[in-house]
């Protein structure tokens, strides 16, 4: 069925290949067990790839623990990354923000987050272009005092590590702040951006009805309308689709589960430069020359 429906397009002599998995991980299976029984998913196939060398960079819109978990065990870390992160974009007001961690690590330390927040910094520069990433600490508050141990401790080694480091920032910062890259755990990460995507849906669905109210509502809505057309192509989430795993010995890319072709393609564009861009090699050189001064 798959080369059925490839004939029907045109490629480039040599650039499609198939590589058959005939066992599939299901949504809400245990990452473990996945693991552990499913050594020819598609996830375990994809990743074996990576490993040797067939291909540059994998992509997925499978289950997102089981993905982590089998990239981290087939691919092996970074030389001094002790844990990959979950990264992505997310648009804010003048531009747009690197975000991480956003779920594969619910409990960090401070030496966790001082990685986190070296990777971000390293895409930020290499890929978006930022000659001085700006790099902020999500917390609740800017004082320096305030959050828990771990990051108030963790804004005590950015301060000393971390170029072009902030300082402290809190969740409104995440859409109108002035900063390039924002680190936090795991848990807060996902309930952070959980709580934009809701936002964001909320507002769209209260702007269908309140242009749907009356005769005259409708009429605002046709002369506003190149302007909500241009609002939405901004916060179309589909553009920012495809999270980074960054930290891991290769390039892993998921995409959304329920990720239409316009938004899978993005999520192959965010592998591709990640990969032409060779940022997992530079994340390597930069933990390597870190780690180099810390021992002097």
């Amino acid at each position: 069925m798959i080369r059925d429906e490839l004939a029907r397009h045109r490629f480039p002599e040599g650039r499609i290949s198939l590589h058959p998995a005939s066992e599939v991980v299901g949504m809400g299976e245990k990452p473990s067990v996945a693991l552990r029984t499913k050594k020819d998913s598609s996830l375990r196939v994809g990743a074996n790839l990576v490993r040797d060398g067939v291909v540059d960079a994998f992509v997925s819109a499978g289950n997102t623990g089981a993905l982590m978990a089998t990239a981290k065990f087939v691919l092996k870390t970074l030389p001094g990354i002790d844990r990959p992160a979950i990264a992505s974009l997310l648009p804010r007001v003048g531009g747009q923000t690197l975000m991480l961690d956003l779920g594969a690590n619910v409990d960090c330390t401070a030496d966790h987050l001082c990685q986190f927040a070296l990777m971000g910094n390293v895409y930020a520069r290499e890929v978006l272009g930022v000659t001085a990433p700006r790099v902020g600490l999500l917390n609740i508050g800017q004082e320096e005092m305030k959050g828990n141990g771990v990051v108030r401790e963790a804004g005590e080694r950015f301060r000393q590590l971390i170029p072009d480091y902030v300082g402290n920032v809190e969740g409104t910062d995440i859409c109108f702040g002035d900063v390039d890259v924002i680190v936090c755990d795991g848990f807060v990460g996902n309930v952070s951006l959980k709580s934009i995507e809701g936002v964001a849906q909320m507002l769209a669905l209260s702007l269908k009805e309140s242009f749907a109210h009356s005769w005259l509502t409708k009429l605002g809505y046709l002369a506003a309308r190149p302007a909500l057309r241009r609002f939405r192509a901004r916060v179309d989430h589909r553009k920012y689709n495809g999270a980074m795993l960054l930290g891991l010995n290769g390039v892993v890319v998921k995409s959304h589960g329920s990720a239409d072709a316009f938004a899978f393609s993005h999520a192959i564009q965010v592998a591709i430069e990640l990969a032409t861009r060779r940022v997992n090699e530079k994340i390597r050189s930069e933990v390597a020359k870190l780690n180099g001064a810390g021992n002097s």
